[in-house]
């Protein structure tokens, strides 16, 4: 099932608070954003968690719960590279 509209703004709008408070942005390109956040949404449906759309899930609870977004690697990679793996959250 297709995540609503309001879902999609609503998880943005979650994630804008977010980067603001941790000292980065998101994404200008809103089309990734919204792609991303489609992504998380569908996964938590499938999947029950809201996992990185770029790692792999692999049924490890304790593992997983590390790539639940934002996840465990976020920040160093925004920090690091300018960017996380998924391209959500920029410097």
């Amino acid at each position: 099932m297709e995540p609503t509209k309001e879902a999609i703004e609503k998880l943005i709008k979650k994630f804008e608070d977010y980067a603001q408070e941790k000292g980065f942005r998101m994404n200008p390109d809103r089309k990734r954003v919204e792609n991303v956040a489609r992504v998380l949404l569908k996964k938590e449906a499938t999947q029950g968690a809201q996992y990185c759309p770029c790692r792999v899930v692999t049924g490890d609870q304790k593992r997983d719960e590390k790539i639940a977004c934002p996840c465990v690697y976020h920040e160093d990679e925004v920090k690091d590279k300018g960017h996380c793996l998924c391209w959500l959250f920029v410097k």
